[in-house]
C-alpha cells in the first residue's frame, strides 16, 4: 500500500477553525463554555506565556494534570511553539513520572493542585503549576502569572512532524513512549469521521483522561471538525448521564466499565434520540453487556485502537452495530489490517496476531530504534493483540498475545471466558489468566467480584460455564473478591496484576 500522506503542511487545526467558524462553541467545561475565537486567544496568550518560561521548538513539556481547559489550552499552545507534547498518567507514582519526564527529555512539568506533591519529588529542569495551587513545590512558577512573550507564532506543521509523546499503558515491562505525529492524528480524525459521518450539531463528551490517547485524540477531533467538546475532569456516570440529557451530547467515547455504570444509574430511563454513538474502546467488550445495549437501542459502535495508532485502528459503523455484535468493526480509510499466524497471513476465522498498516502508524518509539525495529517491519505495525478477520473482513479482537493461556496445548482466550462470567447476573466483574501447572503447563485462573448482597459458590458458577464453554476453558482456579478489579487509566483489565497477586493471597484457591 502506497502511504497517504500529504505533502502539503497541515494549518494549524484550531487557528483555522476560529477563522472560519469563530462564534461556534468550541468547549464546554465546569459550566462554562468558550468559542472557537475565544478558545484561540487563550491559546495564544498560553503559547506566549510558555515561551516566557523558555519553551521553544523541540522542546518537550510533560503535563500532569487533571482534565480541565488548561489542559486543552496547553495542548494547543504547544504546537504553535513547535514544542512537542507528554502526556503522563496522574496515576502514577512519583518515580515512575520521574522515568518519563527522564526518558522523554522534558525541560518543563506542568503540574495541578491535585499532582503538586507527586511533582514536587519530580527532578525537572523547569515546574509550572495551573489554577489555584495552595501549596505549590518550591521554585514553581503560576503560568497564570507568567508575562506573555513577544515572540512569532507557528501556524503550520509537516504531517511528519511529532505532535507528542505518549507513552504506552506499560502492562508489561517499562512503558515505550510513542512519536505520535500531526499526519497521524489528522488521518485519524479523518478516518473517523468517514465512517460515523459528521452532524452539524455533534458535541463529542470527552471523560477519559486526556493524558489517554483516546481522549487526547478527541482535542484534536474537536479542532478540525469545528465540533464542541464537552468535558468532564473525571468519569462521574449520572454526571455523563445528564450531559447526555442536558447538553445534547450525541458522541461519547467510553469503556466497557463505563458503560455498566452509566446503565446502572440510568435504570429503565431511555437515552433520546441525539445520542447516536458510544463509542467502544479500551479492550474486547463483555457480549453480554453488547447484547443489553442492543436490546435497549443504546447505539454502542465496538473500536479497537491503540497509543501507537492515534485512537481508532476499526470501529463498527453504524449500520453495523446490531448486525455485528462482538466486532470492532473494519479498518478505518485508508488503514489496512491483516492477521498473521506463525509467519502467514490467517484464514478468515482463524486467530493470530493483529498488523495495521497506514497513515496513523506511530512514527516509532522515542530513543528505543530496536523496538521500533521489531515493532513495525515494512510499515506494519506488530501490535501484540490477538484477534481475527471473518469471511467478509470485519475484525474480532481476542486478547493481547501476552495474555494468551496455552493449557494443554490448547489456546484460551481469556476475554472468551470473561464474558461468559460475566453473563451469570451475579456477577460484576471478572479476571481471567493462566498460572503455572507442572501438568497442563498453564491452568486458567479467575478472580470474581459479585454484585452487592449476591452469594454464589466457585462450582455453581463453574456449572453455569458448562454447555458455554469447552471444559478445559473454565477455570480450574478461582477467588471472590469486594474490590474493584485493576485497571490502567484507560480501563483496560490488568490481568497481570490479578496474577501477581494470586500469590501473595491466601493459599486456599477459593474463597
Amino acid at each position: 500500500m502506497t502511504q497517504l500522506l500529504p505533502t502539503h503542511p497541515l494549518p494549524d487545526w484550531l487557528a483555522s477553525r476560529a477563522r472560519s467558524t469563530p462564534e461556534r462553541v468550541a468547549l464546554m467545561a465546569g459550566g462554562e463554555s468558550w468559542t472557537f475565537a475565544e478558545l484561540d486567544a487563550r491559546v495564544d496568550a498560553m503559547a506566549r506565556r510558555l515561551a516566557a518560561l523558555g519553551v521553544g521548538a523541540g522542546d518537550r513539556v510533560a503535563t500532569l494534570l487533571r482534565n480541565g481547559p488548561a489542559v486543552v489550552e496547553i495542548v494547543h499552545a504547544l504546537g504553535r511553539l513547535g514544542a512537542v507534547l507528554v502526556p503522563i498518567n496522574i496515576r502514577l507514582t512519583a518515580g515512575e513520572v520521574a522515568w518519563q519526564v527522564a526518558d522523554s527529555g522534558a525541560r518543563l512539568l506542568v503540574c495541578d493542585t491535585h499532582t503538586a506533591g507527586v511533582a514536587a519529588a519530580v527532578p525537572v529542569p523547569r515546574l509550572a503549576t495551573v489554577g489555584a495551587v495552595p501549596d505549590a513545590p518550591p521554585g514553581a512558577v503560576a503560568l497564570e502569572t507568567v508575562p506573555e512573550a513577544d515572540v512569532a507564532l507557528v501556524d503550520r506543521h509537516a504531517p511528519e512532524e511529532i505532535h507528542s509523546i505518549v507513552y504506552t499503558s506499560g502492562t508489561t515491562g517499562r512503558p515505550k513512549g510513542a512519536l505520535l505525529t500531526y499526519g497521524n492524528f489528522w488521518w485519524s480524525a479523518v478516518g473517523s469521521a468517514l465512517n460515523l459521518g459528521l452532524h452539524a450539531d455533534d458535541r463529542w463528551l470527552a471523560c477519559l483522561p486526556l493524558f489517554h490517547v483516546g481522549g487526547l485524540s478527541i482535542l484534536t477531533r474537536g479542532a478540525i471538525y469545528g465540533m464542541t467538546v464537552v468535558l468532564h475532569e473525571t468519569f462521574d456516570a449520572e454526571a455523563v448521564n445528564r450531559a447526555i440529557d442536558e447538553e445534547r451530547v450525541t458522541i461519547a467515547s467510553v469503556v466497557a466499565t463505563m458503560v455498566w455504570r452509566m446503565l446502572a444509574a440510568r435504570g429503565e430511563k431511555p437515552y433520546p434520540p441525539w445520542l447516536r454513538c458510544l463509542l467502544l474502546g479500551g479492550g474486547p467488550a463483555p457480549r453480554p453487556l453488547l447484547e443489553m445495549c442492543a436490546a435497549r437501542g443504546i447505539p454502542v459502535m465496538q473500536t479497537y485502537g491503540l497509543t501507537e495508532t492515534a485512537s481508532q485502528v476499526a470501529t463498527l459503523a453504524p449500520e453495523d452495530a446490531l448486525r455485528r455484535i462482538g466486532s470492532a468493526g473494519k479498518p478505518l480509510y485508508p488503514n489496512e489490517v491483516r492477521i498473521e499466524k506463525d509467519g502467514r497471513p490467517a484464514a478468515p476465522g482463524e486467530a493470530g496476531e493483529i498488523l495495521v498498516r497506514g497513515p496513523i502508524v506511530t512514527a516509532g518509539y522515542h530513543g528505543r530504534p530496536e523496538a521500533t525495529a521489531r515493532a513495525i517491519v515494512d510499515g506494519w505495525l506488530h501490535t501484540g493483540d490477538a484477534g481475527y478477520l471473518d469471511e467478509d473482513g470485519y475484525l474480532y479482537v481476542l486478547d493481547r498475545r501476552d495474555d494468551l493461556i496455552v493449557t494443554g496445548g490448547e489456546n484460551v482466550y481469556p476475554s472468551e471466558v470473561e464474558a461468559v462470567l460475566l453473563a451469570h447476573p451475579a456477577v460484576r466483574e471478572a479476571g481471567v489468566f493462566g498460572l503455572p501447572d507442572p501438568e497442563w503447563g498453564q491452568t486458567v485462573a479467575a478472580v470474581v467480584r459479585l454484585e452487592a448482597g449476591a452469594e454464589l459458590s466457585a462450582e455453581d458458577l463453574r456449572a453455569f460455564c458448562r454447555g458455554r464453554l469447552a471444559g478445559y476453558k473454565i477455570p480450574s482456579r478461582m477467588r471472590f473478591t469486594h474490590e474493584p478489579l485493576p485497571r490502567n487509566a484507560g480501563g483496560k483489565l490488568l490481568r497481570r496484576v490479578l496474577r501477581e497477586s494470586w500469590t501473595t493471597c491466601d493459599p486456599a484457591p477459593e474463597t
